[in-house]
């Protein structure tokens, strides 16, 4: 799933869900995540990756591919996190709401 939606445009971040081939990320020179933990998530910006994936260029879906995957580990580790301290049930919730988020 991460990498097919990945390939479509959508990416998955901390604080939502965006499908970058939106319009309103055309001049949008704001990272892919700001919460990121892969180098491409500070590297590319979403308007670049919005041009890359709308031109239809390899290098847009490699981007958002690896940063959907790295994702995707980075919620796997802090499901691991919070079943260890005992809340994952609350952090659950609050991560389902967020992702539910189209931003």
């Amino acid at each position: 799933m991460p990498t097919r939606n990945a390939r479509n445009g959508m990416i998955f971040t901390s604080e939502g869900t965006i499908n970058l081939r939106n319009k309103k990320w055309a001049k949008d020179y704001s990272c892919l995540d700001k919460n990121g933990t892969s180098y491409v998530d500070k590297q590319y910006t979403k308007s670049y990756v919005r041009h890359l994936l709308v031109c239809n260029e390899i290098l847009g879906k490699q981007i958002t591919t690896l940063h959907n995957i790295r994702f995707y580990i980075w919620l796997m580790e802090k499901a691991k996190e919070h079943i260890e301290k005992g809340d994952f049930i609350n952090w659950k919730n609050k991560m389902t709401k967020k992702l539910d988020n189209r931003i």
